[in-house]
């Protein structure tokens, strides 16, 4: 099954959005919808803020989530204690993960920092098996760098 996404175009649309705009929740909120609209076979994309030394649910795309994860638990809360994408082939193979949806198989996540600290994470996650790869992982390490500029 052949996954191309163009994240050239997805990016620079990333760019067109949120330059200029000061608003943190409509800027995810709009992050969220590009990657749930640009992404095949994913079923969840959005973000987890650091609030209170955990991750706290930010807006996303997909069905009901976990609200707090601890950092250091679950691939969110690994991608911030090693402060390094996570990209996992099969969630059910990864320590300690966590089961937010049963039906997701393989997960990224991309840590997103602001003013040199973790500000939270992007997390995506796919019902297959193996969906993500190392072009995905470089493509949205720039979605959050995107992103980095106006949180």
């Amino acid at each position: 099954m052949e996954r191309t996404t163009d994240y050239n175009l997805l990016n620079s649309q990333l760019k067109a959005i949120t330059e200029d705009i000061p608003y943190e929740t409509a800027n995810l909120a709009n992050a969220a919808a590009l990657l749930w609209e640009h992404l095949a076979d994913i079923n969840w994309a959005g973000f987890y803020k650091m609030q209170d030394g955990k991750l706290v649910l930010g807006p996303f795309q997909g069905k009901t989530a976990c609200i707090v994860i601890p950092v250091g638990r679950g691939v969110c809360g690994t991608a911030v204690a090693e402060d390094k994408t996570q990209l996992v082939y099969d969630v059910h193979e990864f320590p300690g993960h966590i089961a937010c949806d049963s039906a997701s198989n393989s997960e990224i996540v991309v840590p997103i920092h602001v003013g040199g600290e973790i500000w939270g994470v992007l997390d995506i996650d796919s019902p297959f098996v193996g969906r993500f790869s190392e072009e995905d992982k470089k493509g949205l390490e720039e979605f959050a760098l995107i992103l980095e500029q106006v949180l």
